[in-house]
């Protein structure tokens, strides 16, 4: 059985699934599994990258190119 196949048989029986504290542990549990994997799968920038950003933060500093926190939180908050 191919994984495009598995993920169908999988979707079909989650749709099946009428218990929400079930439902509950399988999103805890994507979301643990998705999370591992994307910090496994990081790797560390180079120093040329990390000094390449620097920079371009500076540049965006000096010329106006950025939001202040308090601006972010009245937005999100």
């Amino acid at each position: 059985m191919n994984i495009e196949t598995r993920k169908l048989s999988f979707i079909q029986e989650f749709l099946r699934v009428q218990n929400e504290e079930i439902i509950c542990r399988l999103e805890k549990l994507l979301k643990k599994h998705i999370s591992e994997q994307y910090i496994n799968n990081q790797k560390p920038m180079d120093l040329n990258q990390f000094n390449n950003e620097i920079d371009q933060a500076m540049d965006d500093s000096e010329n106006d190119r950025v939001i202040k926190a308090s601006v972010l939180n009245e937005k999100w908050i």
